[in-house]
């Protein structure tokens, strides 16, 4: 898959007067260069219509569009791949089903994280770093141990995420993330834009060393 550093996930509760698209492209111009459509409350008709949206505008920009759990979303609007969650489709299912779209899968243990690995997904989600308050399903934290552990034992990319801030991403990086996925930081900001050229600046800081 195409390297990134800045993994975005939509959320349209942090933005609720500002339209989703106009977030995610403020996004993307700010140095988001992957994007996640993520949508648990709308109804199909609705989320087909916000997917079909998203995948104009990321391939306006040519910045991949992975769907949050809906394989059959991702192939009705012809997205880049999937990010799947520990009790959603096996990867291997998913695998026959998407062909040879991107499969992300999220991992809160090093167990789950080779697992993936050794199954052929293209990238893990290693968290959640922090507490966050973004999924009402959210597992317990996993902290900076999680990611020190990845980063020495896992081969593919692997994105650091929950409850990453602009306050904390450089701990998450020294940890060893080279890269960084943000949700109510980067959407739930005045300047989603500057909120990602940040984050961007933190890791190009520890690339130059």
């Amino acid at each position: 898959m195409k390297e990134f550093r800045l993994y975005a996930i939509t959320g349209e509760n942090f933005h609720p007067r500002r339209e989703l698209t106009e977030v995610m492209e403020q996004a993307i111009l700010g140095g988001a260069d992957i994007i996640q459509f993520r949508d648990k409350h709308s109804g199909p008709e609705e989320r087909l219509a916000k997917a079909r949206a998203l995948r104009e505008l990321t391939r306006r920009y040519g910045v991949p569009l992975i769907i949050n759990d809906h394989v059959q979303l991702a192939l009705e609007v012809d997205a880049d791949g999937i990010h799947l969650g520990q009790g959603d489709l096996s990867l291997t299912e998913a695998r026959r089903i998407v062909g040879n779209k991107i499969i992300g899968i999220s991992t809160h243990a090093i167990e789950e994280a080779l697992a993936a690995q050794k199954q052929g997904a293209d990238y893990i989600g290693a968290g959640p770093v922090y507490a966050t308050q973004t999924k009402l399903d959210a597992v317990a934290p996993v902290g900076l141990d999680y990611i020190r552990e990845v980063s020495r034992r896992i081969r593919i990319p692997f994105v650091a995420i929950g409850g990453i801030k602009l306050h904390n991403a450089d701990e998450v990086i020294e940890a060893g993330a080279t890269r960084l996925c943000a949700i109510s930081e980067i959407v739930g900001s005045e300047d989603p834009a500057g909120a990602c050229r940040a984050f961007i600046d933190k890791l190009e800081q520890k690339e130059r060393g």
